[in-house]
């Protein structure tokens, strides 16, 4: 959590002003509207679902109502078809013993029976079925008991009270509903008594919950015993959306129905979807009328509200984005000049000032202020840098002064004294020479017209002073330079590779000895010339070696001291690294008893050299 609440401060802090201004409006405005809208959504939907359950519970007490009064119209109609006393006498005597008797029967009674039963169009049929031997089978009004199934319902009959509903009748009812009543005659002793029964079909009995195929809710009538038996309109809207899932639904339903809690509606879910159940108990049919609703069909007002509230929200906070980010820009157009100017700076342009546009004697606001102080401290850091290159620049040349005066004057000493000595001691033509080598150096060492000479100008310079340092002490240093023509015209630092050369003839062969000098260049990186200066003789103790690498990467304070009357290799490397920067200088490499290597390295600035 606490990292979370780190990560959205970052988010956040790091976010334009636009944006949080936007976030700022979005939560005191559009967040507060959209709690509300939902609140009263939510409200609605409570009040909606009270007035729902409200309308379906007076729908399910008015179709009670209009079934027990059917109901009534049936019991009505038995009550006056068992009044017709001589036609129940004589369904019960002997009907086989006098046609004439039969043929007034059916002119009179049975006529009398017909018209009544016609005379109730609820009534699709009316059957009387007799336990008598004698009884003539002529008419669908009247049966032998021996075609009534099953044949001791009359025992059930009796113990309800004479008389009973079904929902669904025993003779063909898929589609029936029937009445059956025991009819006891006075003084017969008939083994089984006689039963009326009266059909209605549903289509009739139940118009008015059948004709209704639209509405929120779903009107079915329940069989009390079996939830399977349900008479119900299937071309309801509710039935087609339910499809085979209608089944599970009255299923449900029907093992929450209570006798009891007759005013409490009943809610199921079933897969994905709620609904809601109002019931009322039909003693007389031992049945259920139920009213069904789905909570998605009753909300889905407030739903499309939810949809409606969503899209005036989105549209709120649109024209709140474009009025913040247009506000925003007129109000921050000359920060994000600031912004641009500083990103200038970064990157190296000093000059990247702020246009005001105000007058001498103006101020303007805050911003304005701002761009004023930026501009000056603009001008303020051009100074100082100023000042800091100018600073440089002279301890520079005062350092290359005093590198160049250290140079000539260690040079020039060591070559006068070593000339008089000889002077002194053998007087011989071969002096001439020698002083002719040594007037090259002079001048040479002398002359500094600028920093850097050509490589084949301190070339020779080299050759002059291994030809002069052979007369001198008699030795013989060989020298091997055979290097491209490309690379002589070169610029590198004026005597850069003299002392390193003076060094080895002092140090690497033995006094009158001789040793082999090899000069070599090569490319690294395309980058970096390497010009290394290679001999044979003694090379350098490992102990001194160390020191000396220490010292050339900046690791050591120490100063590089080769001998007492050569010049240390110090100063060609400070020079360099004065000219060139840190990533040039010296490096050197020795094993003792085998070799020396001096290694210059100088930026790479010819692209004409490659390929050798």
């Amino acid at each position: 959590m606490k990292y979370l609440l780190t990560k959205m401060k970052k988010l956040y802090r790091n976010s334009r002003i636009s944006q949080k201004l936007f976030l700022a409006f979005s939560m005191m405005i559009a967040i507060p509207a959209i709690v509300v809208s939902f609140l009263f959504i939510r409200t609605q939907e409570s009040q909606l679902y009270k007035d729902a359950m409200a309308t379906g519970s007076s729908h399910v007490s008015r179709i009670n109502e209009q079934l027990r009064s059917k109901m009534g119209i049936i019991e009505n109609a038995s009550s006056t078809a068992l009044n017709q006393k001589a036609f129940v006498d004589f369904i019960h005597s002997n009907m086989r013993g006098d046609g004439l008797r039969l043929v007034k029967f059916r002119q009179n009674q049975f006529e009398q029976m017909h018209n009544i039963i016609q005379s109730y169009e609820m009534i699709s049929e009316l059957s009387f079925y007799v336990d008598n031997p004698n009884l003539f089978e002529i008419w669908p009004e009247i049966y032998h008991y021996e075609k009534f199934w099953p044949k001791d319902y009359w025992v059930t009959l009796r113990e309800e009270g004479g008389a009973a509903y079904r929902l669904f009748a025993f003779k063909d009812g898929e589609h029936t509903l029937s009445y059956y009543r025991l009819v006891r005659l006075q003084g017969q002793q008939q083994k089984l008594p006689t039963i009326m029964e009266i059909r209605a079909q549903h289509s009739v009995f139940f118009s008015d919950l059948l004709e209704d195929s639209g509405g929120d809710f779903f009107s079915v009538v329940m069989d009390g015993a079996d939830s399977s038996r349900s008479v119900y309109n299937p071309e309801h809207i509710f039935s087609r959306n339910a499809g085979e899932e209608l089944d599970k639904i009255l299923g449900s339903i029907h093992q929450r129905l209570d006798v009891l809690q007759q005013s409490s509606p009943i809610k199921v879910k079933v897969g994905d979807h709620t609904y809601y159940a109002l019931y009322r108990y039909i003693a007389p049919l031992n049945a259920y009328v139920v009213d069904i609703a789905s909570h998605q069909a009753l909300m889905k007002g407030p739903r499309s509200w939810y949809l409606l509230v969503v899209a005036i929200t989105l549209c709120i906070l649109l024209l709140m984005l474009l009025l913040v980010s247009h506000t925003t820009r007129r109000i921050f157009r000359r920060l994000d000049r600031v912004l641009v100017s500083m990103r200038k700076v970064r990157q190296g342009q000093l000059d990247a000032k702020i246009d005001t546009g105000l007058d001498k004697n103006e101020t303007g606001d805050e911003i304005d202020e701002v761009a004023v102080s930026y501009n000056n401290m603009l001008d303020e850091i051009k100074h100082l840098m100023t000042q800091v290159v100018d600073k440089q620049l002279i301890a520079k040349n005062a350092q290359l002064h005093s590198l160049h005066s250290q140079i000539n004057s260690h040079f020039l000493y060591n070559a006068l004294e070593s000339i008089r000595m000889l002077a002194e001691v053998q007087r011989q033509p071969g002096i001439a020479e020698a002083l002719v080598s040594l007037g090259s150096q002079l001048r040479y060492s002398m002359q500094w017209r600028s920093d850097t000479v050509a490589l084949t100008e301190e070339l020779a310079n080299i050759h002059s002073y291994v030809r002069f340092i052979n007369f001198m002490e008699g030795g013989s240093i060989e020298l091997t330079a055979d290097l491209p023509q490309e690379v002589l015209r070169y610029t590198i630092p004026k005597m850069c590779m003299q002392p390193i050369v003076e060094n080895a003839v002092h140090h690497a062969a033995p006094s009158g000895g001789s040793v082999s000098i090899q000069i070599t260049v090569s490319v690294e990186n395309d980058s970096l010339l390497l010009i290394e200066i290679r001999d044979d003789g003694a090379g350098i103790d490992p102990e001194m070696l160390s020191s000396l690498q220490a010292v050339l990467r900046g690791d050591s304070d120490s100063p590089i001291v080769t001998s007492k009357n050569g010049l240390g290799l110090e100063n060609v490397h400070k020079r360099i690294q004065l000219h060139y920067g840190k990533d040039c200088g010296l490096w050197i490499d020795s094993v003792q008893g085998a070799y020396t290597c001096v290694t210059i390295r100088l930026p790479w600035e010819n692209v004409n050299l490659g390929g050798w």
